[in-house]
């Protein structure tokens, strides 16, 4: 049986950068100040709003000053982003955030797809990164993708992710996610994962990005509740495919996170009803309906209600 279960956790809202940057339709940036506007509002208080990329990469995310100069300002929220390289952390900091994430693969093949360096290349230029983000008062967070698995090579051995989340939490990052990138894990196996991680790190040093490709992305939030876990990646909705596999469910979405750590009387802050409306939000922006399940009964009930003589 599992073991006891945490009376917090905290719910990190990627959506407006994870969920948003592979849209293809171009975004008005009021329509994304919005949506994080409706996040904070529901209760969220950590929110990833963009990513300082280069626009000719990732169009989506050009508008990130612009985005995040007109912030809804609270005390109670921070805002991060994503810094791919030194220009990105410098326009972060010159933006005024106070926290910037780094995103780095456990494989080889997909680091050099999708961030077109080798793990080692990674490694060095991160290790300058986290130096000067420290240097000017930021906190640092870092993502380690494909634990899990690679879309490339299959089974990454478990070692290389654990020596990569080591070598992030000793350049200085407070955290370090943990992604299945293309969502294969299943509850056992997230077992060992984290039993490997939990043998060189904390739990409060650790978090949890998984995807819900093939529907397990819960199951293996409830395996790492079990072992400590209480930071968790969501995106509203589900906003977020993932490219490996066309069609199929992305991000584990908010509402169902929230949802279920509700009902098993774990505290987030968050406000469910209040989660859906930006869920409706997200919806509207990207001009279709998403996968999110408990958007999807909660939209689907509101309507009917709304419907003179149903009941």
């Amino acid at each position: 049986m599992f073991e006891s279960f945490p009376e917090r956790a905290v719910v990190y809202e990627v959506g407006p950068r994870d969920g948003l940057q592979n849209e293809a339709a171009q975004i008005p940036t009021e329509r994304k100040l919005a949506l994080i506007a409706a996040l904070a509002k529901a209760g969220l208080q950590r929110i990833e709003v963009t990513s300082f990329v280069s626009p000719r990469w990732i169009p989506q995310l050009a508008d990130a000053e612009q985005v995040v100069a007109a912030l809804p300002r609270s005390p109670e929220v921070v805002y991060s982003a994503l810094v791919p390289n030194e220009q990105g952390l410098q326009r972060s900091i010159d933006a005024g955030l106070s926290e910037a994430a780094f995103f780095l693969s456990s494989s080889e093949s997909h680091s050099k797809k999708n961030i077109n360096k080798s793990v080692a290349e990674a490694v060095a230029l991160y290790t300058k990164l986290a130096k000067k983000a420290l240097a000017a008062g930021l906190k640092v967070r870092a993502y380690v993708s494909t634990v899990w698995g690679c879309p490339y090579e299959g089974e990454v051995p478990l070692e290389r992710s654990v020596e990569l989340a080591r070598r992030m939490v000793d350049l200085g990052c407070y955290q370090v996610s943990l992604g299945d990138t293309i969502g294969v894990g299943t509850p056992v196996q997230t077992r060992a994962v984290l039993e490997g991680m939990l043998a060189r790190l904390p739990a409060a040093q650790l978090a949890m990005h998984m995807h819900d490709t093939r529907g397990t992305a819960l199951a293996n939030v409830l395996v790492g509740l079990s072992m400590g876990i209480t930071t968790f990646d969501a995106s509203v909705g589900g906003l977020g495919g993932c490219p490996y596999a066309p069609g199929a469910a992305g991000n584990l979405a908010t509402e169902d996170l929230v949802y279920m750590l509700q009902g098993m009387g774990i505290e987030t802050g968050v406000d469910l009803e209040l989660l859906v409306e930006a869920g409706q939000l997200a919806q509207e922006a990207v001009g279709r309906e998403l996968p999110g399940k408990y958007l999807k009964a909660a939209s689907g009930a509101r309507q009917k209600k709304a419907v003179p003589g149903q009941t």
